[in-house]
């Protein structure tokens, strides 16, 4: 007779704690917590959910494709990448190697976005459109264009924007900052551009230095070249008394800040992080 409630694994545990071995053995920082979300992802359960279905919940088809994406992370593959979604500011977002892997850093510039109001947004190097998508999604009356040199990118953006239902809201364009937008102006603009200095790019992780797009990380100079464009370039697109809001690396504050100021740009203020680093810099047309 077969045994209805047939064992999926000898114990599915001993797969996660062989993986969390493995993953730390090869580098990862958070080894535990990428086997539970990688082997959620084999099972095709919940994020946050493993709990719930261990021992006995997890299908025997799931370990082998659990065993395969663990190895791709041990290779150092970003998890977003191997589940080709990333969380970000409550929403899932899809992922691909032609994109950043959104971060929760980035979040502070959405929070600062809509501390005022705003009916047209621009998001200058959109990347998976976590920026400006999130910016519609939170605020239904506002439209919004999005741009990036990257035309794979922007294929990533367009399918989050249908995802989020605000297709109908969101333009999205291939340009090198400003040079492919049509005529108009915004009373926000925002921006995550490369700020990586190449000199610092061998200090990245290997997950971001070798998986993430090159140019999206690093200008190949300083890691002040998108803000020197950004800041020659804004005020033409600005409305009077529109906004410039810039993610910035942490060192770069008062260097970005003199930029703006330099540009003309008012109210001129750095803004930190929760750990007390500098995130992003805002400022006003004059």
């Amino acid at each position: 007779m077969t045994d209805p409630h047939p064992d999926p694994h000898p114990d599915p545990r001993a797969a996660l704690r062989e993986a969390v071995q493995r993953l730390r053995a090869a580098g990862v920082e958070d080894a535990a917590g990428d086997a539970r979300r990688l082997m959620e992802h084999a099972a095709g359960i919940g994020a946050g959910t493993l709990a719930l279905h261990l021992p006995d919940r997890i299908p025997a088809a799931a370990l082998p494709r659990f065993a395969q994406l663990v190895a791709r992370r041990a290779a150092r593959v970003p998890v977003a990448q191997i589940t080709g979604q990333r969380a970000f500011y409550g929403r899932s977002f899809a992922v691909t190697g032609d994109t950043l892997d959104p971060r929760p850093d980035t979040e502070l510039l959405v929070d600062l976005a809509l501390a005022e109001p705003f009916a047209r947004v621009l998001d200058l190097g959109t990347g998976t459109g976590c920026i400006l998508l999130t910016l519609l999604a939170e605020r239904p009356a506002s439209h919004g264009t999005g741009c990036d040199i990257s035309e794979a990118a922007l294929e990533v953006a367009r399918a989050n924007a249908g995802a989020l239902g605000v297709e109908t809201r969101a333009r999205l364009l291939r340009s090198d900052w400003f040079a492919a937008l049509p005529a108009g102006r915004f009373d926000l603009i925002v921006a995550n551009p490369p700020y990586v200095a190449a000199a610092e790019m061998a200090g990245l992780s290997p997950e971001v230095r070798e998986h993430e797009p090159r140019h999206a990380l690093t200008d190949g100079g300083d890691g002040l070249g998108a803000y020197r464009a950004i800041a020659a370039g804004a005020p033409a697109w600005l409305e009077p008394g529109g906004r410039l809001l810039l993610e910035i690396g942490h060192e770069q504050g008062t260097a970005v800040a003199a930029l703006l100021a330099g540009a003309g740009f008012a109210g001129v203020r750095v803004h930190s992080d929760l750990a007390g680093r500098d995130r992003v810099v805002g400022a006003r047309r004059g």
